[in-house]
């Protein structure tokens, strides 16, 4: 079978067992060649077990989604011409409880095909929402339902996985409560974090083929990134537990050196509105971004007019922080205020006191803060990058900040992801990883050629060279960072532990020239995605399959 046939068989099969139907020759995953396995379909006998083994509260939760074109309000008279659902955003947040099934009804009005991918969540296969991998592409005018089981608390979100689609409006939270939630708070509030050029400056798409179109300035493919002056002195230092020494030295200004204003950057490239050049951050080991962004954005508001969060003082309020950007960290933090970290991307903590936390794109953290009496910033700084988001938490009377502030919590402590510790209950058993995948993420700026171990991927060829896994099995990735940029790595269907003590996440920053080992159980049958979250270097090629076999 060709390669689109053979995807195209998969798909017919959607439904029914078609696990025997991939058989043509591959590799491994790593490189060498031998008979490809047999990989359990999205939709087979495996994955409908898996899902009815979840637990189930009996309750259907239905929403509606509808995809469609049109302006919104990011305030202070700025209307764009965007795609969002139902013309919102953030989208409509969805909210149910552990063990309600979700039924999600699509409706796609855009002028070409989409989906939807429900982050973080451990979900039956064939909803995954990635065409053509896991069910086909929702075409225009078409519709589809989603159906599964949210079996785990926490928070979540939800977005296309078609192309750049991401980068646009079409993006909502997903909280799911837990029936027993333990921790104690009197209010909550869900942020959400975005970076914005569509309709501004131009579109997502524009964007990538600007970025594609490359700029080699001498630097090697491999490792050399090509943008002038992206690297800092700091850059070689050995990974995230340096961030909370470099936030507390005496005189050290985190956001120091860019010199950039909204969406900035310096030196070559400046007359292309999409290429970003001179962003620099030690905490993501030196280059901060590829994408210069008109605008950043909290819960779909500018700076000028921010989103407001009305409280009393003395209430303790849980913050669900998601960064829904696609090339962009933030630096978030509130000022005149402490957080304590409670959770990362759904899954508890051990708390963790913090001045201000780092957050990569698709990341999640949650934190809990007793509110001050008065107007307090809420700063989401575009790491590297000179800019920031703004949203206010007001508990009293007093004169808004100006969109310029900048709290001094934000080069406080910041608590670094491998240095959290899971609660009580979450950390995996200990056990010897039956299987390990050692995954290179290489590519540079100098050519766009973002891919794993060398391979660029293939969204029409995703089985042809698989990381594979049977159920069952411990699973380790260790993502080897040879590239000069941070990537946020993400897993679809499962949450890994970072390292033997590290939190359970499901998207982490791994820094230029670090390695990051994560570990999982294989109990989620079918075929999921690893990829950088980072839109553009997704889109790119940094992307692979991680598949489960049949025994």
């Amino acid at each position: 079978m060709n390669t689109l046939n053979r995807r195209s068989v998969l798909l017919a099969g959607l439904g029914a067992a078609g696990a025997g139907l991939l058989t043509a020759c591959s590799g491994d995953g790593q490189g060498s060649a031998r008979p490809a396995p047999t990989l359990l379909s999205p939709s087979g006998p495996a994955v409908a077990a898996t899902e009815k083994k979840r637990r189930h509260s009996g309750r259907e939760h239905r929403v509606r989604l509808t995809a469609a074109a049109g302006t919104v309000d990011l305030g202070a008279g700025k209307a764009v011409r965007t795609w969002s659902f139902d013309g919102a955003l953030p989208g409509k947040e969805i909210r149910l409880t552990a063990g309600d099934t979700l039924v999600a009804d699509l409706a796609n009005h855009l002028p070409q095909s989409t989906s939807v991918h429900w982050h973080g969540l451990a979900l039956r296969n064939d909803m995954d929402g990635v065409p053509p991998v896991t069910q086909r592409a929702v075409a225009a005018g078409g519709s589809f339902t989603y159906r599964f089981v949210a079996e785990t608390p926490g928070t979540y979100w939800f977005h296309p996985h078609v192309g750049v689609q991401l980068d646009r409006g079409l993006y909502g939270p997903l909280i799911v409560e837990d029936p027993h939630e333990p921790l104690r708070y009197d209010d909550e509030w869900v942020v959400v974090l975005d970076d914005w050029l569509d309709g501004v400056t131009g579109t997502p798409d524009q964007a990538l083929a600007s970025l594609q179109r490359g700029m080699d300035h001498g630097s090697s493919s491999h490792g050399g990134n090509g943008k002038t002056g992206a690297h800092g002195g700091m850059a070689g230092m050995a990974g995230m537990e340096d961030m909370q020494v470099m936030a507390r030295m005496p005189g050290m200004d985190m956001d120091a050196g860019t010199g950039m204003g909204a969406g900035g950057g310096t030196g070559a490239g400046m007359d292309d509105p999409f290429m970003l050049m001179g962003a620099t951050s030690p905490l993501l080991g030196g280059d901060a971004g590829d994408v210069r962004y008109p605008h950043y954005l909290i819960n779909g508001r500018v700076p000028a007019a921010p989103a407001t969060y009305q409280g009393k003082p003395g209430r303790k309020l849980r913050l669900r922080i998601i960064n829904a950007g696609g090339d962009t960290a933030f630096r978030v933090a509130l000022g005149g205020h402490r957080l304590t970290l409670t959770h990362a991307d759904g899954y508890p903590l051990t708390h963790e006191p913090a001045d201000a936390l780092l957050i990569g794109p698709g990341e999640r953290y949650d934190a809990l803060v007793t509110l001050g009496d008065g107007v307090f910033p809420l700063v989401a700084l575009a790491e590297g990058k000179g800019a920031a988001g703004l949203a206010l938490v007001r508990t009293g009377s007093g004169r808004a900040p100006s969109a310029a502030v900048r709290p001094e919590e934000l080069n406080g402590r910041i608590p670094t992801a491998s240095a959290l510790r899971p609660a009580e209950g979450v950390r995996l058993k200990a056990r010897q990883p039956d299987v390990t995948h050692r995954i290179k993420l290489t590519g540079g700026m100098a050519k766009y050629d973002w891919a794993l171990n060398g391979r660029r991927f293939d969204m029409n060829d995703a089985d042809a060279h698989p990381f594979t896994v049977e159920g069952g099995q411990r699973v380790r990735l260790e993502f080897v960072n040879s590239t000069d940029m941070w990537h946020p790595m993400h897993l679809h269907g499962h949450t890994y532990q970072l390292g033997a003590n590290g939190p359970r996440k499901d998207t982490v920053v791994v820094l230029p020239g670090a390695t990051v080992a994560c570990d999982f159980d294989a109990d989620n049958p079918g075929q999921w995605l690893i990829h950088c979250h980072n839109a553009y270097h997704g889109e790119s090629g940094m992307m692979g399959l991680l598949a489960y076999r049949t025994a």
